[in-house]
């Protein structure tokens, strides 16, 4: 018999079907009611412990019952079971002296499961399979047991391998198809279980089997036991690269659908849930019957989040079955394209290195060699005090933490795990990722046995050779862990940047060929040596560094470069003002060659700009050895200026300036110590600043937006900028208290017991961004104008963003975030808030965030508002036009139309979009559930309709004047954009009123003459959707297939899960069997235009010549108006209720879509040629096609009518020549010919 590869089998079934797994095995063994003497059997009957609760031990002793539990399982649908072995290691044996049994528990428990499986798949033909089921033990590696001593585990790193190591063999040898590594509330844990794992497959030179991975979050604060976040977690363990992977236990499925979300967004593995049957009683018990935990659960696998589902506490074999039998008609969450793009790190949460991160400081105080005053504690063995170093390094601003313990008198190992564990006592430190660095190997690797996140190993390199080059680059990797690779080989340290490149090279070559390396997760440290030493042949080192920068970036894809940057300087110590001077414009002229990190003290920078001209000039020389005798001039330099070389906040010059600069100096440069005085002076002058709020709103946010300035050029770096927002900080708490009772005051003075709010909005910085200064700056704005402000802080998941909307009955939201992740989470809100149906207005705000990211990707996601706001200084009169009635529908269009503009814009500028291949478009296409939504009832009549001389009259209302303005190039400007009240406009009313005068006149004249006649048509056919094509039946019968309508697919690329469209996605499928139509219209109102045409052009009368065709087209567009209203609502009728104005109307806020051939939809006019065949268009309207596939009368709309509740318009956009190719072939036409009308959506050249 063939033996069946899981992994080709998994991944095939994975594509077509939700899979299910088993649920609780102990709420099953608890049904069992046993008693002491069952868990004893006769094997153990005289054990010195007792036995009772160790669940594992009933593989041995009631094997029957256990083999009972299992088939019940697998009968009630579970395509995978567990392994009875969750406690089944020897460190969590020990709690019943039971350590030595823990090969036997697994094996056994393995080869039962098996034996189950076999029996019912030989019983239903379906395959089916044992998960070995790996517990998280009773121990944690990252967590003290003792309070008082937090750098005290009571489990090591190597002790859990050796466990799981023992338990993954016992699985294995007893027949496990999957291992799974589950309930992690410590990601170390599972670190150790993985690494074992890796090991038994390595040393033991056994077939890889797959894994999978099932987190547990503990609480509603989204984190594990251990304090990581669900995409720390997944960026910790992904390097063994799971078949799946997601979160199980602790949390019934609604609290961890949320959670399931985030997880299935961020990772490319398949997705696992299995939750409780809710959360538990006050008795311990799990109270959610099947039918409601189905009903919970069915979200997941509607919303295609998850492709694995099952049960854990509480959940039976009935709970399984009805989950399956719920879940089974969806189809499973399609997996992403593999992930590999940007580097992702982690500590409590992630960090992106990528082109958007900007410069990442990696601290340097935490090393014995960087720091003397760290050196100290640790030498005295004070860890605590050494903890307040890494604390303060992170509150600086550092992203990532260099931790180093490379020091004579020191045991380096014993340094690193004591001061490693704690770190992770310590959220604030434990936030950021670590970087482990040492000289010796072996203290890297007892670094690594400590950090639960994906942390970056400094450093390895060919100083030894390939073969210890490659030992420890295995070892990184089996830690998931990136690396920092020195430009050093068996010659020595590279100086030139021919030989830093080379040496690179071969190392890029060496980790990514031969062992698999993900590019992502190398960075490459090629030297920065010391300049300026005062000997020549170190002159040029800076010019070294930047050169091999520029040619690894331009060779080595993905890699990232890093490197120690007060080396640069190590000629000038003791020179502070120099050295600081040189680190500057060392990394402004870095970063912009490719350097991506660097080892600096955050402390330890000035801004580029702030930098005396004639040091930065020598600094300039010396970096790009322009000056032989530079080094001589610094230290002239620094001996003139020692009087000077303390720190800035020091000096007293500045504070004789005017208040104003005063603020703005102390905020660029970080200084606290005189904020409050010059806040407070400024406050005073009630001339300049009659109100507190005015002082807020003048020097502190000039001040901030001369920091924004430097930042966006790169003369700041990020640890500045956070300084200079606590400074602000600072600033805007000393106000806050006197804005109170100025509202205060105004309340007394109004009469009122309590002034009436302006409207109530929510304000948030989103979930996974700590940054408020903008936000809270703009609440108290907002607050200060009279707006209720609920301000739900930092870190705020979409659902209480939502939640809160909803209770407080809120009229705006605000969203806000500074880091790059934070524009992905913004556009998760906005799609959220859409799917539950919210109408408020979102704005946009921070410091990341900008106009053309809000039109592009937030707000085509959500049907109301999303207004980008540049800083909190703009919110006041954003807000003040949404909320009122006169001005919203204006200011919300002109933002609408703006930001469509953009978006167009945006689009026809990316050269080189990604396109998505064409049958992965058609996987990803838009799946409507038919039965659940069925489509259109049938219409009134099939076949078509003629209107000959349809009466104008009844068009009039439904004429859309804007265009006609824009036709005569007259736009007002907000707030008198738009019919009538362009009339008010300054600039453009008075001609505008003008010519609408005019334009009444004329018509008038049609209308009492009869200038123009209406003509039109409107037909319903039976259609099925067959592919991208929909098929047009002759009658009822659905045999004879008289026409086809060819459709386009989406193919560019989106970063959203949105699906690609098709026009035919709307129509139910041929195999559904469920009827569906199609309707078609041709209107025009051109007949007897061109007679009027050729009247005011004999008269030279050019102006009216442009009217009569201008009104004629708006005719034309009313008519499909006026005809498209009478389908939904009379000859179709599936919208017989509708009551819409003429501005809901041209805001398509109707059922369904009238595209048309050649527009964004379906770009092809080719396709009008089968609407006039099939409606007998021409000959019964008079309407004809040209040679182009015009239509004539100019003056003429038509398109087909899409009834579906969820159809809607979108633009193909650019396609390849695969479709094509595709296209043409459905379409029985030359792809050449198919190429010439298609030419301004192809994605390449012909």
């Amino acid at each position: 018999m063939k033996v069946l590869n899981t992994f080709e089998y998994l991944e095939k079934t994975l594509k077509e079907r939700i899979m299910f797994l088993d649920g609780a095995m102990g709420t099953m063994v608890q049904r069992l009611k046993l008693q002491e003497s069952d868990f004893r059997g006769t094997e153990f009957s005289k054990w010195k412990k007792d036995l009772k609760g160790n669940n594992d031990l009933l593989t041995l002793t009631k094997p029957d019952a256990i083999y009972g539990i299992h088939r019940q399982y697998l009968e009630a649908g579970a395509d995978m079971i567990e392994t009875n072995t969750f406690s089944s290691t020897s460190i969590a044996q020990l709690d019943y002296a039971m350590e030595k049994y823990a090969y036997r528990l697994n094996k056994e428990g393995a080869a039962l499961a098996k034996r189950a499986c076999q029996d019912v798949a030989k019983a239903t033909g379906i395959p089916r399979f044992v998960c070995g089921a790996i517990g998280p033990t009773n121990r944690t590696c990252s967590i003290s047991p003792s309070v008082e001593n937090p750098a005290f585990r009571n489990v090591t790193f190597d002790e859990l391998v050796e466990a799981y190591a023992e338990q993954t063999r016992g699985l294995l040898d007893g027949g496990a198809d999957i291992l799974l590594v589950e309930t992690i509330f410590d990601t170390l844990n599972a670190k150790a279980a993985l690494y074992a794992i890796d090991v038994v497959m390595g040393d033991d030179k056994r077939p890889k089997v797959p894994i999978f991975i099932s987190g547990t979050i503990v609480d509603q604060s989204g984190r594990t036991l251990s304090g990581q976040t669900g995409e720390a977690f997944v960026t910790s363990l992904s390097h063994a690269n799971p078949v799946a992977i997601g979160l199980n236990c602790a949390l019934g499925a609604p609290q961890m659908k949320p959670f399931i979300q985030n997880i299935s967004r961020f990772s490319d593995a398949h997705i696992i849930c299995y939750p409780n049957a809710g959360l538990p009683n006050a008795m311990g018990q799990y109270d959610e019957s099947p039918a409601t935990m189905a009903k919970n659960v069915e979200p997941f696998a509607k919303e295609g989040l998850v492709t694995i589902v099952g049960g854990c506490c509480g959940t039976t074999p009935d709970h399984i079955k009805a989950i399956a039998d719920m879940c089974r008609q969806y189809k499973p969450r399609v997996k992403p394209a593999k992930k590999e793009e940007k580097m992702i790190l982690s500590g409590l949460e992630i960090l992106r290195v990528d082109e958007n991160t900007g410069f990442v400081n990696v601290g340097e105080r935490c090393n014995v060699a960087g720091s003397r005053k760290f050196c100290r504690h640790i030498l005295k063995g004070e860890y605590e005090e050494a903890l307040v170093i890494a604390r303060s390094q992170v509150e600086n601003g550092a992203q990532v933490v260099d931790v180093n313990f490379d020091e004579g008198l020191l045991d380096g190992k014993a340094a690193m795990t004591r001061f490693l564990n704690l770190i992770s006592s310590d959220p604030d430190c434990a936030r950021v990722p670590i970087m482990v660095d040492s000289s010796n190997f072996a203290v890297i690797e007892a670094g690594l046995r400590c950090a639960q996140g994906k942390c970056i190993v400094n450093s390895i390199s060919l100083k030894e050779g390939e073969e210890d080059f490659l030992r420890k680059a295995r070892t990184v990797k089996r830690f998931g862990a990136a690396v920092v690779v020195m430009a050093f080989d068996e010659q020595g340290q590279a100086a030139e940047a021919k030989r830093k490149v080379e040496i690179c090279t071969r190392s890029y070559r060496l980790l990514v060929d031969k062992i698999g390396f993900n590019p992502q997760d190398i960075i490459f440290d090629p030297n920065i040596l010391t300049i300026a030493t005062g000997m020549e042949e170190h002159n040029n080192y800076g010019v070294e560094f930047i050169e091999a920068c520029r040619e690894i970036k331009r060779t080595l894809p993905g890699a990232k470069i890093s490197g120690g940057v007060s080396n640069l300087s190590f000629a000038f110590r003791g020179m502070d003002k120099v050295r600081e001077a040189m680190h500057s414009v060392f990394l402004y002229h870095a970063v912009k060659a490719g350097m991506d990190m660097g080892i600096v003290n955050a402390g330890f920078l000035t801004v580029y700009d702030d930098i005396p001209k004639d040091l930065l000039k020598l600094c300039e020389d010396a970096l790009w050895n322009r000056d032989s005798e530079v080094t001589e001039k610094l230290l002239d330099y620094a001996k003139a200026h020692s009087k000077d070389a303390k720190k800035d906040e020091d000096l007293e010059e500045w504070r004789s300036w005017p208040v104003t600069q005063r603020i703005t100096h102390s905020l660029v440069k970080g200084i606290m110590k005189h904020v409050v005085e010059d806040t407070e002076e400024a406050r005073l002058d009630k001339v300049k600043y009659p109100r507190a709020l005015n002082v807020i709103e003048g020097p502190l946010m000039d001040g901030m937006n001369v920091v924004g300035d430097l930042f966006g050029k790169g003369k700041m770096f990020l640890p500045q900028v956070i300084r200079s927002a606590r400074v602000m900080k600072k600033a805007v708490a000393h106000l806050v208290e006197y804005i109170k009772i100025e509202k205060e005051e105004d309340r007394l003075l109004n009469g009122n017991k309590e002034v009436k709010g302006n409207g109530t909005i929510i304000m948030a910085t989103v979930k996974g961004d700590v940054h408020d200064i903008g936000k809270n700056i703009c609440c108290v704005v907002l607050g200060c104008n009279n707006y209720n402000v609920v301000d739900l802080g930092v870190m705020v998941p979409c659902d209480k963003i939502i939640k809160a909307a909803i209770e407080h009955k809120a009229d705006v939201i605000g969203l806000s975030g500074l880091i790059t992740p934070s524009l992905e989470e913004m556009v998760i809100v906005a799609k959220e808030c859409e799917k539950v149906g919210l109408k408020l207005p979102i704005m946009i705000g921070g410091a990341t965030t900008s106009k053309m990211h809000t039109a592009v990707k937030i707000a085509p996601q959500y049907s109301s508002p999303v207004i980008y706001v540049l800083d909190a200084s703009r919110g006041v009169p954003v807000v003040a036009n949404l909320l009122n009635d006169a001005t919203r529908e204006d200011f919300t269009a002109d933002i609408r139309e703006e930001y469509d503009e953009m978006r167009e814009e945006y689009y026809e500028g990316l050269e080189e979009r990604h396109l998505l291949p064409l049958e992965r478009a058609r996987q990803r296409k838009m799946k409507i559930d038919f039965v659940k939504n069925p489509p259109a009832p049938k219409p009134t009549f099939l076949g078509t309709k003629i209107f000959k001389n349809y009466p104008l009259e009844k068009l009039l209302e439904r004429v859309d004047w804007n265009p006609f303005f824009q036709v005569f190039q007259l736009r007002g400007r907000y707030p008198n954009r738009g019919f009538p009240k362009i009339f008010d406009d300054e600039q453009v009313g008075k001609e505008a009123k003008r010519l609408y005068d005019d334009a009444q006149v004329m018509l008038k004249e049609i209308l009492s003459k009869k200038l123009l006649v209406a003509k039109g048509m409107i037909g319903f056919y039976p259609a099925q959707s067959s592919g991208d094509d929909i098929l047009i039946y002759a009658d009822e019968s659905r045999q004879k297939v008289v026409a086809t309508f060819h459709g386009l697919r989406q193919q560019m690329e989106k970063d959203t899960d949105e699906p690609y469209y098709c026009l035919s996605d709307f129509i139910a499928p041929k195999e559904s069997k469920i009827p569906d139509y199609l309707g078609m219209f041709a209107v025009s109102t051109g007949f007897g235009c061109d007679k009027l045409v050729e009247k005011y052009e004999k008269d030279h009368d050019d102006y009216s010549s442009i009217m009569v065709k201008a009104l004629a087209d708006r005719f034309a567009e009313a008519f499909a108006e006026v005809l498209h209203e009478e389908v939904r609502k009379k000859e179709w009728g599936y919208a017989s209720k509708e009551t819409l104005s003429s501005a809901d109307m041209f805001a398509v806020r109707y059922q369904g879509i009238r595209p048309a051939p050649g527009y964004p939809s379906q770009p092809d006019h080719t396709e009008k040629s089968t609407m006039w065949k099939l409606g007998k268009i021409a000959e019964d309207t008079d309407i004809i096609l040209t040679d182009s596939l015009a239509m004539d009368p100019p003056s003429s709309v038509s398109g087909l009518y899409f009834g579906h509740e969820q159809s809607k318009y979108f633009a193909v956009g650019k396609i390849d020549k695969e479709q094509i190719k595709d296209y043409a072939a459905r379409k029985n036409m030359p792809v050449l010919e198919v190429e010439k009308w298609l030419g301004t959506i192809l994605a390449y050249d012909t």
